[in-house]
């Protein structure tokens, strides 16, 4: 693989599950949090580690295989997709929980959820197992932003 590829794939899913587990890890404990009103939706706590740990490696793996079947061109856009996928991903974590921004944050997991679509899309057109890695991912995602949406209506007197 393409030391660049390689970097990539592994890199960013690295560093994004690192920056938001730094946000995450104190703010599941903080009062603020366990405060919340919580929709019938909610998962258990104990899943949300194994979850995104799963999808920050399927993500790596995706990442590796889709770049090794493109262009060089096509493999830049893609890294800059994953860049981009990644930022959204931590950034999210720090805005709910560092930021307690609410409402604010169903935008950003709006956000990752049609740039999650849009990689597994795009690294799919590549290689299809390649897609089929970042399915769950972008499903994940997208049950993210509903649950950021319910817990936002169920506690908007608090944004």
């Amino acid at each position: 693989m393409e030391p660049r590829a390689l970097v990539s794939s592994i890199g960013l899913p690295l560093s994004a599950a690192a920056l938001g587990s730094l946000a995450t890890a104190s703010g599941t404990r903080s009062s603020w949090y366990r405060s919340l009103s919580q929709p019938s939706i909610q998962p258990p706590a104990i899943a949300f580690p194994i979850v995104w740990s799963v999808l920050y490696v399927h993500s790596a793996i995706a990442s590796g295989m889709a770049q090794a079947h493109m262009d060089e061109a096509a493999a830049r856009s893609y890294r800059r997709k994953l860049a981009l996928n990644m930022t959204l991903n931590a950034g999210w974590c720090w805005s709910f929980f560092k930021g307690r921004q609410i409402g604010p944050s169903v935008v950003v997991a709006g956000a990752l959820t049609a740039s999650s679509v849009d990689l597994a899309r795009t690294a799919g057109a590549a290689y299809r197992p390649a897609g089929g890695f970042l399915t769950p991912y972008a499903a994940w995602t997208g049950f993210a932003t509903v649950l950021n949406a319910a817990i936002w209506r169920r506690n908007r007197s608090r944004t």
